[in-house]
C-alpha cells in the first residue's frame, strides 16, 4: 500500500499552504527531499520545477536550519527574494548579488551562483548549519563561461548539505544524476517531459494560418499537414507565373525579391485569432528595433485606453530616477509611446530601466506584442500565449548558422502560460527557404544534452590548493562532471581500438608471410612519406620564421606592401608588434582600412619600401584621420614593387636521410615483384589502419585525466611566477585568489608590479576597462591607445605583461589570457569624469556609431565590479583608494537606477 506523502508529514504542511494541488512529479522530487535525499528535478519551462525549492526553504526553516537559494542572473535572485519575502516575511529573507546585500544573516538567502561559490573559498562563517541548497536554472552549467561555477559549487559544498538542482528538460538527465549521485552521494532524478500548457505548432504563409501537423493523421510517423504543402506550392506557382520565382538567392538561401508580410498584419491577424499577448523573437538587436519602428509608423494600436494610468505608473516607477537631460539621448519618448500602444522591444542593448519596465509590463498583460533577441528565452519569467519565429537560421558570432532543435524548443518554450492559458502556440513565418519538413523535424525532436563546460583557470586552481593542497585539488577535478562525460567518451573509443587491432593482426599475416618482407617494404615507403612531409613542414616553418622576424623589425611610420588578398597595396605602420612568434602590427592601406595584419599577409616576408612621418597621436578610428593619412601615404611616391616569387625550393633535395631511404626502397627485395602495387594497397590499408588506432590511442590518453593535465600545467606557471612556492599559496597567490575576472592573472600581476599606481579614479577606470570591454566588431581595439599619457602608459604596460605571459602560456600549453580591447577607455574615461551621457555614449562606438545605453550600462558595470575586487585585493593603499573612489565616480545617472 502506497502513502500519499502530500497528506503527511512536512509535505503535508507544505501543500496546504499552497492555492493549488502539485503534479505527480512535484510530489514525487518533494516526498525524495522529505526521505533525505538530494533531488535533481528536469521539467519544461513554466512546469513549476521551483515549488520543490521553495519546499527545500520550508524544510529548512520547519527544522530550524538555513537553505541557501541561488540564480543564475541578478534579475531572477531580484524575483526570487521578493517571491519568498511575500511568503515568508522580511526577518525570515536575505539577498546576496554582486551588488546588494539585504539582511545577509537570514535563515533563508537569495544569491547568484557566483557568490556562493566565492562563499565556499573563503570559508565563509555563513555556511555554518546550511542543510539546504537550491541551484536554479542548474543546466546553466553547460555555459562556455560561467557554467564552471555550478560545478564547482556542486562539488565543494560540504556533504551533509542537501543539493536541490532545477533544470530545464535536458535528454541526457540520467547520465547527469548518475554524476550527482557519485559526487554527492544519494540523489533522486524525476523527469517530467509533459508541458503543463499544451503547445500548437503552426505556420503563417501570409496571411493564412495553417497547423504544422496533420493531427487526425492514424500514422504513427509525424506527418506535415497536408492542407499547409498543398498551399504553400500554389503560392509558389503563382509567384513563379508573376516573375517572382526566379529572383537571385540573399544571405541564408531566402530570395531577396520575396517581401514578408508586414509586421503590424501578422500582430492584427494574431490579434484577431486571439493569440496574443505574443513575443517575436528576431535574432539581431537592429532588427528587434527596426520591427518596432514599422509597427510605430503603421496605426497599430494593442493597448486599452483604461490601462494608460497603470501603464505610466509602472513606467515612472523603474524610470523615474533617469536624469531629465539624457531621456532625449535614450530615445525615451519614442520607448514610452510604444509601451502606451502595448508594443516593445526587448534585447541587451537596452537600458536595465528600459527592459525591466517592459518585462513587468508583459507580465501584467499591459504589454501585448514584444520583439526579442534569445536571450529573453533564458531565465527571466515572461511568457506569451504565443512564440513567433520569424526565421529560423540566426548568426552564433561566426557564421549563419540553422536553429537546432534545443535552441528552437527553449524558444518556443514561452509559449502558454500556467493557469492563464488553456494551450500555447508557436507560429513560424514561412518564406521561401522554409522546409515544412524541416520545421516539422525541428518541432518533434527533443534532443537538449547537457554538456559541461567545466575547466580549470588560475583563480580556481589557486583557491583549490589554498583549500586542500595540489594532490587533493587534482582528485577533486577528477571527480568533474567534465571528467565523467570524457571518461564516458572513452568506452567507445576502447571498443574501436579493438576492432582495429583485429583488423591490424589479419593484414599484418598477409604482408608478413607474403615473399620478399612486405611489411618491411610497406615501413620502408611509409618512412619515406613521413620525412618528406616532416621536411615540407620545416620548410614552411623556415618562411614564417622569416615573415615573423620581418614583421617584428618593422618600426612606426615603415611603408610596406601587403602582396595579396583584400588588403593588398601600400600600408604604413601606426603601430609596430614585437610579440614573439605572432606580430600583428596596426596599419593604415591607402584604401583606408586600418587594422592589425598577421604573417598569413605576408607569403613574403615584409620589408619597409621606405618611411612616412606621422603625427605623434593617430586616432585610426576617426575616419577623417584615416582619409587624410591614406592620402598622404598615396602622395609619397612609393609604388608596390613586381610580384615577388616565393623560394619552393624544399629542403628534400639535399636531405641525406630521405635519400638513404630512397636507396633502400629502390633496392628491396620486394621492389621488383610483379604484384608490387596490388600488395602495396593492403599495406597502404595497414598503414592508414595503424595511424587511426594510434590517434584513438592518443585521443583514450588526452581524455583520460585531461583535467588534473591542465591543473599540473597551471600549477607550474604559477610557481614559475611566484604565487605558489612548495606547493603553498605565497601572498601574492592569495591576492590572486581573490580576483574573480577572466583575466585574473593579468590583473594580480599588474597589482604586485605596481603598474597602475598614480592613476587618478577616471584614469583607473579606463585602464581596467580594457581587461573587460569586448568590442562587438571584429578583432575590437588593441594597442596602447587612451585620452591621457597616464593611461596611454599603464595600458601599454599592462599589454607588456599581458605579453610575456601569452608567451609562458603558449610554453606551458595552456590557453592564451584574452587580449585587452580598448574601445572603452575613452567612453568610461569621460563618464567617470563627469561628462555627459551623450559624450560618452559617443567616445565609446564602433566605427563613429554610438555606443547603446543598455551596453554603456553592462559595461559600466562589469568595470565597477573588476575595480570593487581591486578595491579589496590591492596591497597598495593608494591603488585600493582610487578603485574606490573610481567606483563612486562611475555609479552614478543611468548606472546606478534599476541596478537588478
Amino acid at each position: 500500500m502506497t502513502v500519499d506523502r502530500s497528506r503527511t508529514g512536512e509535505l503535508a504542511k507544505f501543500s496546504a499552504e499552497l492555492k493549488f494541488t502539485l503534479d505527480p512529479f512535484q510530489r514525487d522530487a518533494c516526498a525524495a527531499l522529505e526521505d533525505g535525499h538530494g533531488v535533481l528535478v528536469c521539467a519544461p519551462t513554466g512546469a513549476g520545477k521551483t515549488v520543490v525549492g521553495e519546499f527545500a526553504v520550508h524544510m529548512a526553516l520547519a527544522a530550524g536550519g538555513k537553505c541557501f537559494y541561488t540564480t543564475p542572473i541578478k534579475a531572477l535572485s531580484n524575483q526570487k527574494f521578493a517571491d519568498l519575502t511575500e511568503r515568508y516575511g522580511r526577518d525570515q529573507v536575505g539577498l546576496l548579488t554582486g551588488d546588494q546585500a539585504v539582511n545577509p544573516n537570514a535563515p533563508v538567502v537569495v544569491m547568484t551562483t557566483e557568490v556562493l561559490r566565492n562563499m565556499l573559498y573563503a570559508s565563509s562563517d555563513a555556511l555554518r548549519g546550511l542543510s539546504f541548497v537550491v541551484m536554479d536554472e542548474v543546466h546553466y552549467l553547460a555555459d562556455r563561461f560561467r557554467g564552471a561555477v555550478w560545478e564547482e559549487v556542486i562539488l565543494h559544498l560540504p556533504a551533509e548539505v542537501r543539493l536541490v538542482s532545477l533544470s530545464a528538460t535536458v535528454s541526457n538527465a540520467e547520465e547527469f544524476g548518475a554524476w550527482m549521485e557519485t559526487v554527492r552521494g544519494d540523489t533522486s532524478v524525476v523527469v517530467d517531459e509533459t508541458r503543463p500548457v499544451p503547445l500548437w505548432q503552426h505556420v503563417m504563409v501570409g496571411r493564412r494560418m495553417f497547423d504544422l501537423f496533420d493531427t487526425e493523421s492514424s500514422e504513427q510517423k509525424v506527418l506535415v499537414d497536408e492542407d499547409l504543402v498543398r498551399y504553400i506550392k500554389q503560392r509558389e506557382a503563382a509567384d513563379r507565373m508573376n516573375g517572382w520565382g526566379g529572383g537571385p538567392r540573399g544571405r541564408g538561401g531566402g530570395r531577396r525579391d520575396f517581401r514578408p508580410l508586414p509586421r503590424p498584419e501578422v500582430l492584427a491577424k494574431l490579434d484577431e485569432e486571439g493569440m496574443l499577448p505574443a513575443i517575436t523573437f528576431i535574432f539581431s538587436r537592429a532588427g528587434c528595433d527596426g520591427a518596432l519602428a514599422q509597427c510605430l509608423r503603421s496605426r497599430l494600436d494593442l493597448s486599452r485606453d483604461a490601462d494608460l494610468a497603470e501603464i505610466d505608473a509602472i513606467i515612472d516607477r523603474h524610470t523615474g530616477d533617469l536624469p531629465k537631460g539624457d531621456l532625449e539621448v535614450l530615445g525615451y519618448w519614442e520607448w514610452r509611446e510604444a509601451l502606451h500602444r502595448g508594443l516593445a522591444a526587448h534585447h541587451a542593448g537596452m537600458l536595465p530601466a528600459f527592459r525591466h519596465t517592459v518585462e513587468e509590463l508583459f507580465v501584467r498583460g499591459l504589454v501585448r506584442a514584444v520583439f526579442a533577441t534569445e536571450t529573453l528565452a533564458l531565465g527571466i519569467n515572461m511568457p506569451a500565449r504565443t512564440v513567433v519565429l520569424e526565421r529560423l537560421v540566426k548568426f552564433n558570432g561566426e557564421s549563419h548558422a540553422e536553429l537546432t532543435p534545443g535552441e528552437y524548443t527553449q524558444l518556443t518554450g514561452r509559449a502558454g502560460r500556467r493557469g492563464i492559458d488553456v494551450e500555447g502556440h508557436a507560429v513560424v513565418l514561412w518564406q521561401p527557404e522554409v522546409d515544412t519538413s524541416a520545421v516539422a523535424g525541428l518541432a518533434s525532436t527533443r534532443t537538449y544534452p547537457l554538456r559541461s563546460s567545466f575547466k580549470p583557470g588560475y583563480n580556481m586552481s589557486i583557491n583549490l590548493i589554498d583549500r586542500m593542497g595540489s594532490d587533493e585539488a587534482r582528485a577533486l577535478l577528477e571527480r568533474s562532471f567534465a571528467q565523467f562525460q570524457a571518461d564516458r567518451s572513452v568506452v567507445g573509443l576502447v571498443r574501436g581500438i579493438e576492432r582495429n587491432e583485429m583488423q591490424l593482426r589479419k593484414l599484418r599475416g598477409q604482408l608478413d608471410g607474403a615473399e620478399g618482407g612486405f611489411l618491411e617494404y610497406i615501413s620502408l615507403r611509409e618512412r619515406i612519406k613521413q620525412r618528406e612531409r616532416q621536411l615540407e613542414q620545416q620548410t614552411r616553418m623556415d618562411r614564417r620564421g622569416a615573415a615573423v622576424t620581418a614583421l617584428t623589425a618593422l618600426r612606426r611610420g615603415d611603408v610596406v606592401a601587403i602582396p595579396t588578398g583584400r588588403r593588398a597595396g601600400l600600408a604604413v605602420i601606426l603601430e609596430p608588434d614585437a610579440t614573439p612568434g605572432d606580430p600583428r602590427p596596426l596599419v593604415l592601406t591607402e584604401d583606408k582600412w586600418a587594422g592589425r595584419v598577421s604573417v598569413a599577409d605576408f607569403p613574403v616576408p615584409a620589408e619597409a619600401l621606405g618611411h612616412m612621418r606621422l603625427p605623434r597621436r593617430v586616432d585610426h578610428r576617426t575616419a577623417r584621420i584615416r582619409r587624410d593619412l591614406a592620402s598622404a601615404l598615396r602622395d609619397t611616391g612609393i609604388s608596390v614593387p613586381g610580384r615577388q616569387r616565393r623560394n619552393k625550393r624544399s629542403g628534400a633535395a639535399d636531405d641525406r636521410e630521405l635519400s638513404t631511404l630512397r636507396r633502400s626502397l629502390r633496392s628491396h627485395p620486394a621492389h621488383t615483384r610483379a604484384d608490387r602495387e596490388q600488395m602495396s594497397r593492403v599495406g597502404e590499408r595497414y598503414n592508414r589502419l595503424s595511424r587511426e588506432t594510434d590517434s584513438m590511442r592518443q585521443k583514450v590518453a588526452a581524455t583520460t585525466n585531461s583535467l588534473a593535465r591542465t591543473f599540473d600545467r597551471i600549477l607550474g606557471l604559477l610557481e614559475e611566477r611566484g604565487f605558489v612556492h612548495a606547493g603553498e599559496v605565497t601572498a601574492d597567490g592569495r591576492r590572486l585568489a581573490r580576483v574573480y575576472a577572466e583575466c585574473d592573472l593579468l590583473v594580480a600581476e599588474c597589482l604586485r608590479q605596481g603598474l597602475w599606481r598614480g592613476l587618478g579614479p577616471a584614469e583607473l577606470a579606463g585602464v581596467v576597462s580594457a581587461l573587460v570591454f569586448e568590442s562587438r566588431q571584429e578583432g575590437g581595439y588593441l594597442g596602447a591607445a587612451g585620452p591621457t599619457e597616464p593611461i596611454r602608459r599603464a595600458i601599454g604596460a599592462t599589454i607588456g605583461v599581458w605579453s610575456q605571459l601569452r608567451t609562458d602560456e603558449a610554453r606551458h600549453k595552456l590557453a592564451p589570457t584574452r587580449e585587452l580591447d580598448t574601445g572603452f577607455v575613452a567612453g568610461v574615461y569621460k563618464w567617470a569624469g563627469g561628462e555627459g551621457l551623450a559624450e560618452s555614449l559617443l567616445a565609446s562606438g564602433d566605427q563613429g556609431s554610438p555606443l547603446s545605453a543598455g551596453d554603456f550600462v553592462r559595461w559600466c558595470r562589469q568595470v565597477i565590479d573588476l575595480l570593487d575586487q581591486i578595491h579589496g585585493t590591492a596591497d597598495d593603499v593608494e591603488v585600493a583608494a582610487t578603485a574606490a573612489k573610481a567606483v563612486r565616480a562611475i555609479r552614478r545617472g543611468v548606472v546606478a537606477v534599476d541596478a537588478a
